[in-house]
C-alpha cells in the first residue's frame, strides 16, 4: 500500500469533505481515505498495482472537486478583495429582495413598479431575476448536492439543494400562473427564500472559511521560521541563492543577525543560537566545529560555514509540519461516532420532511404550507455544525500543541491522554537530562587514570548510549585523542566490547559481567559509589574487571514539580530503569516516585509495559526514545524527551521537542479540554436539531410558535458560529 495526501479545492463545508471521504473510500484500491477539511486535503492508502496519482485525482474530480496534486504546504489564504466585494454585493442584493418582497407585508413604503398588489407581474419577474443571481452565487451548493445524491452519500449540500429547487419549481409554477392572470398566485411565491437560504450558508461557510485559517496559524509559523534566501560558499566566492538551490553536501555561510537556512553541520567558526523554537531553551546554546544547526534558528554573534546535511522535506521544521498534518489528517474514535451519525442523520431528514410534506396534503394544507414546510425542515436540519464539531477542535488542538512543543501524531492521542492512569518514566535522559559527568574512578589496572579513560573514551565514542557522552566530551575538554577502535560491538541492555591495540575489553552495566561470566570481587566498592547516586561501568580486560567508573547524572529541573503533579491527580507514576536499584532509588526518593522497577533490559521494559496494561491500566511510557523504542510502542501512548533534531527517527505517538517534563502534564491538560469542548459542540450541534426539526414540521403552532425556510437558514448557520466560537475558546487554554 502507497500513501500520498492530496490538495483539494471546492470543499466549502463538512459536509463536503465528508461526502468526498465516503465517495473515496467505496471506490476499488483504496484502502482508507480521510478527507481533512481545514487543512483542505485528503488523505489516502491505495493499491498502487491497480491505482495511481492521476486516477485517484479523477475520483475526487467525480466526487465534485478538484485535486491540485500532492499536498506540499499549509496555506492561509486571505479573503481576495474580489471575494469580499462580491459578498458584500449579495448583501446588498438579498436586502433589496427581502424589502421587495416583504416590505408591504409590514407597510413599509414600496416602489409602485414592484408592488405585488399595483403590478404583480413585475414583482415576481423581479424576484425571479434576483433570485436567478442567488442561484449562480450557490452553484458550487447545488452541484455538490446533486453529485452526493447520485453517488448515494447525501449531505448537507444535498439538503440545501433539493430545498432550494424545490422552492425555485414551485416558484416558478406560481410565476406561470400570474402571468395567466391568477394573482392570488403573487402569495404563493418562495423565490426570497430559496435566495436567502443560499446567502445564509454563504454567510455561514465565509465565517467558517475565516476561522479555519485561524486554526491553522500556529503551523504556519513554523512553516515561516526558515529564511527565504542563504549564502553558499563556492570556492572562495559567495553567492546568494534560494532555499530551493541549496544541495546537500553545500557549504552555507551564517553571519550574526541570521538565520540558519537548512540543517547541517559547523565546519568553521562559532556562534551563540536561538534554538527555542525546536527546543524550548530561553538561553542562546554555543556551539563550534562538528556540531549540528538546525534551520531557523538565529546566529546570535559568529561567523559560520556548515554543511548542508538536511534540506526541503528532511528538514527538521518540515518533519515537524509533516507530523502535524499527518496527526490532524487522522480521526479521532470521537470523530468517526459523529460522521458515523451524520450517515444515518442526513437520510433521516429526507424521510422526515417527505413523509411531513405528505401527511400535510393528506390533512388538507394548501400545497404552498406543504412545500415551505418540507423547505425548512430541510434547511433547518443541516448537519453542519455536527461535521464541524469535531475536526474543528481536534485542528486547533494539534496547532496548540504544535505551539508548545508537543508533537501529536495521531489526533486520537488527543482524545486518549485524558484517559492516562499509569505513567511509566525511563531514568536516563528522562527523568535526568542524561548529561552524564564522570564522578569517579576506581582503577584495579597498572594503566594511570587518564590513559584508562582515554581507552574507555576512545571505545564509548563508538556508542550512541547517553553514558557514552560522558567518556567522549571528557576527551573534548582534555583535549585527549581516540584511539583506533576495531571490532565494535553494541549489546543491547549490556554494553559494549571492541579492540583497542589487539586487546578485546568489555564495557557495561552490572549485566555484562553475568553475560560474560565475570566474578564481581568488587561488591564493597560498587555499594559505595551506588551509595552515592553514581550510575556504574564497569571496565574489564580478558573477562577480568579493571575498573569501576562512577558517573553521575543531573535531574531534570521541574521533574520534582511534574510528578507531584501527577500524584495529586492520582495518576500513578513509576520509574522503569536499566540502572542498578541503589542509584535508581537514590534518584526516584529526591523526586517523589515510589514505585521503582531497576535492572531491567529494553525488552524486559516492553513486558513490564504489557504487564500493567493486563491490569486494564491505560500506560504512558516516557522514554529518550533510542533504547526504549520497545516499550514506547507497546504502550497505550508513548512519549519521547526527544532532542529537536531526532524527530525524523523517533517511533513514539508524541515528541516533547522542549525536552520538558511539564510537557506531559500540558498535553493529558489539552486532552480534557479538548473532549470536554468536542463533547460541548456535539451537545448543542445535537439539541440544536433535536430542538429545531420539531418546529419545522409544524409541532408547535398550537402555541404560536413556527419559522419558515429563511429563518430555518439563519438559524443553522447561527448553530455553525456557536459551535465556532466554542471551539476557538480551546486557543485560550492556559497550560
Amino acid at each position: 500500500m502507497k500513501k500520498i495526501i492530496l490538495s483539494i479545492d471546492g470543499m466549502t463545508c463538512s459536509a463536503c469533505s465528508n461526502g468526498l471521504e465516503k465517495y473515496l473510500n467505496k471506490q476499488e484500491g483504496i484502502s482508507n481515505a480521510v478527507v481533512n477539511l481545514v487543512m483542505a486535503n485528503a488523505t489516502i492508502e491505495y493499491d498502487e498495482k491497480l491505482l495511481n496519482q492521476e486516477r485517484l485525482e479523477e475520483f475526487v474530480k467525480q466526487a465534485g472537486f478538484k485535486a491540485l496534486g500532492e499536498f506540499k504546504e499549509i496555506k492561509i489564504e486571505k479573503k481576495s478583495k474580489k471575494e469580499k466585494i462580491k459578498f458584500i454585493i449579495f448583501t446588498v442584493l438579498a436586502i433589496i429582495l427581502m424589502y421587495i418582497s416583504m416590505g408591504h407585508m409590514i407597510n413599509l413604503p414600496t416602489l409602485e413598479i414592484v408592488n405585488p398588489h399595483i403590478n404583480p407581474i413585475n414583482y415576481t419577474f423581479c424576484l425571479l431575476i434576483l433570485t436567478i443571481a442567488f442561484i449562480v452565487y450557490g452553484y458550487d451548493i447545488l452541484k455538490n448536492g446533486y453529485k452526493n445524491l447520485i453517488h448515494k452519500t447525501p449531505n448537507m449540500d444535498t439538503l440545501v439543494g433539493i430545498g432550494v429547487i424545490s422552492s425555485l419549481l414551485y416558484s416558478l409554477y406560481s410565476m406561470y400562473m400570474v402571468i395567466k392572470g391568477n394573482y392570488d398566485y403573487t402569495m404563493n411565491l418562495y423565490f426570497e427564500s430559496a435566495s436567502i437560504v443560499i446567502y445564509f450558508i454563504k454567510l455561514g461557510r465565509y465565517i467558517d472559511g475565516i476561522s479555519k485559517d485561524k486554526t491553522k496559524e500556529a503551523i504556519q509559523k513554523l512553516v515561516k521560521i526558515t529564511p527565504d534566501k542563504a549564502v553558499i560558499k563556492i570556492g572562495d566566492q559567495e553567492k546568494q541563492v534560494t532555499l530551493d538551490e541549496i544541495h546537500k553536501g553545500d557549504i552555507v555561510v551564517s553571519k550574526p543577525g541570521e538565520k540558519i537556512a537548512v540543517d547541517g553541520e559547523i565546519i568553521l567558526g562559532k556562534a551563540h543560537f536561538d534554538e527555542s523554537f525546536i527546543t524550548g531553551e530561553s538561553k542562546p546554546s554555543n556551539k563550534t566545529v562538528g556540531e549540528k544547526v538546525i534551520a531557523g534558528s538565529m546566529n546570535y554573534d559568529g561567523y559560520i560555514e556548515y554543511k548542508a546535511e538536511k534540506i526541503g522535506k528532511e528538514s527538521t521544521i518540515s518533519e515537524i509540519v509533516k507530523l502535524v498534518i499527518e496527526a490532524s489528517n487522522t480521526k479521532a474514535p470521537i470523530a468517526k461516532v459523529a460522521d458515523k451519525v451524520s450517515g444515518y442523520f442526513v437520510p433521516a431528514v429526507i424521510a422526515i420532511s417527505i413523509v411531513t410534506f405528505i401527511i400535510y396534503l393528506i390533512i388538507g394544507q394548501s400545497f404552498s404550507v406543504a412545500i415551505s414546510t418540507f423547505v425548512t425542515i430541510l434547511v433547518v436540519a443541516c448537519p453542519c455544525s455536527l461535521g464541524l464539531a469535531t475536526p474543528l477542535a481536534i485542528v486547533v488542538s494539534e496547532g496548540l500543541c504544535a505551539s508548545n512543543g508537543i508533537l501529536v501524531k495521531k489526533s486520537e492521542i488527543l482524545e486518549n491522554a485524558q484517559k492516562v492512569n499509569t505513567i511509566v518514566f525511563d531514568k536516563t535522559g528522562t527523568l535526568t537530562y542524561g548529561k552524564l559527568k564522570i564522578a569517579k574512578i576506581i582503577n584495579y589496572s597498572n594503566m594511570e587514570d587518564e590513559e584508562l579513560l582515554q581507552l574507555v573514551g576512545s571505545i564509548e565514542s563508538k556508542s550512541t548510549h547517553p553514558i557514552g557522552k560522558a567518556f567522549t566530551e571528557y576527551l573534548s575538554e582534555n583535549k585527549k585523542q581516540i584511539l583506533n577502535v576495531e571490532d565494535f560491538e553494541n549489546i543491547a541492555g549490556y554494553g559494549i566490547t571492541a579492540k583497542v591495540r589487539n586487546e578485546k575489553f568489555i564495557i557495561g552495566n552490572a549485566k555484562i559481567l553475568a553475560k560474560y561470566e565475570m566474578e564481581n570481587k568488587y561488591l564493597e566498592d560498587e555499594r559505595k559509589l551506588a551509595e552515592n547516586g553514581n550510575s556504574i561501568v564497569y571496565v574489564a580486560k580478558n573477562d577480568e574487571i579493571i575498573a569501576l567508573i562512577g558517573v553521575n547524572d543531573i535531574v531534570r529541573e521541574n521533574a520534582k514539580e511534574v510528578i507531584s503533579i501527577l500524584n495529586k491527580n492520582k495518576i500513578q507514576t513509576i520509574m522503569l530503569t536499566g540502572d542498578n536499584k541503589q542509584t535508581a532509588e537514590n534518584i526516584a526518593g529526591n523526586i517523589g516516585i515510589t514505585e521503582i522497577i531497576s535492572n531491567v533490559l529494553p525488552s524486559e521494559k516492553a513486558n513490564m509495559i504489557k504487564r500493567l496494561k493486563e491490569e486494564n491500566k491505560y500506560v504512558m511510557m516516557c522514554g529518550d526514545g533510542i533504547n526504549d523504542s520497545p516499550a514506547l510502542a507497546s504502550a497505550s501512548i508513548g512519549v519521547s524527551v526527544n532532542s529537536g533534531t531526532d524527530i525524523a527517527m523517533d517511533s513514539s505517538d508524541v515528541i516533547l521537542t522542549k525536552s520538558d517534563l511539564k510537557s506531559i502534564v500540558n498535553l493529558i491538560n489539552i486532552s480534557k479540554k479538548t473532549i470536554r469542548n468536542i463533547k460541548q459542540n456535539l451537545f448543542w450541534a445535537f439539541f440544536y436539531n433535536c430542538l429545531m426539526i420539531p418546529v419545522a414540521i409544524g409541532l408547535l403552532k398550537p402555541i404560536g410558535i413556527s419559522i419558515n425556510p429563511m429563518i430555518a437558514s439563519l438559524a443553522m448557520v447561527l448553530s455553525s458560529i456557536t459551535v465556532i466560537l466554542n471551539t476557538l475558546r480551546l486557543k485560550k487554554v492556559n497550560i
